[in-house]
């Protein structure tokens, strides 16, 4: 049997795959510092783009990667803790998911951006071998720019692959 090309697949919207995360953050997510741990905001950015990415794929998926984890502003105990995903771009077997975060004062209802991250994240079946992806149907100009960001950041991450892998075997090292 052949295997399945993404394009086969009839191409999903960006809302279909928007995920929002909430969580009230305590003194167990506090660093040393007092703020909120940037582990902590990670690992729900994390969580968000993994159900992002499944609810565009349809299947279970891996974190490929994290790329640009800003944090502009810090996180205090008491605030609650917002991530909302949705997945940006898609290729073969793996997508980008843009995630923003916000903290929220539960009582003023004060919202501020506090940070922005992209994962990559792949589509693969119950042995971890990737699977396609439907493709991404991009509706209006904020889409479309999100699209065109993540293909750069694409770009950016292969040519610096190649780059890294170049020097390697310039220099006689093993990859890896």
């Amino acid at each position: 049997m052949a295997e399945k090309d993404h394009t086969d697949v009839a191409p999903r919207t960006v809302a279909g795959s928007e995920s929002e995360l909430i969580r009230w953050m305590s003194i167990q997510d506090a660093n040393s510092a007092g703020f909120i741990h940037g582990g902590v905001v990670m690992r729900m950015c994390d969580e968000v783009a993994g159900i992002a990415a499944i609810r565009h794929s349809g299947c279970r998926v891996v974190t490929a990667g994290m790329d640009r984890m800003t944090f502009a502003m810090p996180l205090y105990v008491g605030e609650l803790l917002r991530c909302t995903a949705s997945v940006n771009a898609a290729w073969r077997t793996s997508m980008e998911v843009g995630v923003r975060v916000e903290a929220e004062n539960a009582v003023t209802r004060e919202v501020r951006h506090t940070s922005t991250a992209y994962l990559t994240m792949v589509a693969v079946d119950e042995h971890g071998n990737p699977l396609p992806v439907p493709p991404l149907q991009v509706e209006g100009p904020t889409e479309e720019r999100r699209q065109r960001e993540a293909e750069v950041r694409r770009r950016n991450r292969l040519t610096e692959r190649e780059e890294i892998l170049k020097a390697r075997k310039a220099a006689g090292e093993e990859a890896g």
